[in-house]
């Protein structure tokens, strides 16, 4: 018997695996007539539960808007979507084990979370920054003068990892504390058990500005670290590129800037960068 014939029942199902791995997710939700969503409650601006106890922020404004896109181009009527809440340390154990179809959060694409899982296009370009209690200047000017300080940060997240770095190269001493979210680190840092919490730059601007006028707190001008976030999904092409196609259109017709107002419009316009990323996003069939 020829290599080929010996090996060709074997091939033959490794094929039928892969080909019944793509549209997975996709007839799954056809067939269900529903589609859950993960959400991060804690990570304002993009993703956290609002006053009225709903989803909001930009990135779940950009998952409603990709459901919409689905719903066209699957040709179903509607689809009935669920949001369920996930945290830094179990959002990627939600999507794998089946329990959230996409997460609509502030995951950053890393080649190690490829391994796992898969990412669509890039909707936002951030950055590790810390926010610290004080007047506005009254704070370390860089990371070399964060001395011995005591600074929190969210546990198993990209920041994490890149805060450990930073302190380890400039070789201050700082001390790393890791919190259950980022509601958690601000109070700490208000109850002065911390002297610094480290994040996404955005995300401490949106802590900052619920934490109220009457705690001081600033955001220093430092940032240790490049963050690209995109929505997270399982391992599915067909899925992957239906998500891809609405966002190329957001990008394309210039949807994601009215997104981008809405969320941070007091602080201006998109940067220059963030602005030639959509553009070069903008993909046509």
């Amino acid at each position: 018997m020829s290599p080929v014939r010996r090996f060709l029942p074997l091939l033959l199902l490794l094929a039928a695996t892969a080909a019944s791995a793509q549209g997975q997710t996709l007839n799954k939700i056809r067939k269900t007539g529903t589609i859950t969503l993960g959400y991060r409650p804690d990570a304002v601006p993009f993703s956290f539960t609002s006053p009225e106890q709903r989803p909001a922020g930009f990135s779940v404004d950009i998952c409603e808007r990709v459901v919409a896109g689905l719903i066209r181009s699957m040709k179903v009527a509607s689809l009935k979507v669920v949001w369920l809440p996930v945290t830094a340390q179990d959002r990627i154990d939600q999507l794998t084990s089946g329990k959230i179809d996409l997460e609509c959060a502030t995951t950053t694409v890393t080649l190690g979370r490829q391994a796992r899982v898969d990412f669509s296009l890039i909707t936002f370009l951030d950055g590790g920054a810390f926010l610290a209690l004080g007047p506005q200047g009254s704070g370390p000017k860089t990371s070399r003068d964060m001395g011995a300080a005591r600074v929190g940060v969210s546990a198993g997240t990209t920041t994490e990892k890149a805060l450990r770095r930073l302190i380890a190269d400039n070789g201050t001493g700082a001390e790393v504390v890791t919190v259950a979210n980022h509601v958690d680190g601000v109070n700490q840092l208000i109850a002065g058990k911390i002297q610094m919490y480290a994040a996404d730059r955005t995300v401490l601007i949106g802590l900052g500005v619920n934490a109220g006028r009457e705690t001081p707190l600033q955001l220093l001008d430092i940032q240790f670290s490049y963050e690209p976030y995109a929505l997270m999904l399982r391992r599915d092409a067909d899925f992957r590129l239906a998500v891809n196609r609405e966002l190329a259109q957001v990008f394309r017709e210039g949807e994601i800037v009215g997104l981008y107002r809405k969320w941070f419009g007091q602080f201006g316009e998109p940067p220059e960068l963030l602005k030639a990323l959509y553009l070069i996003q903008s993909f046509q069939e």
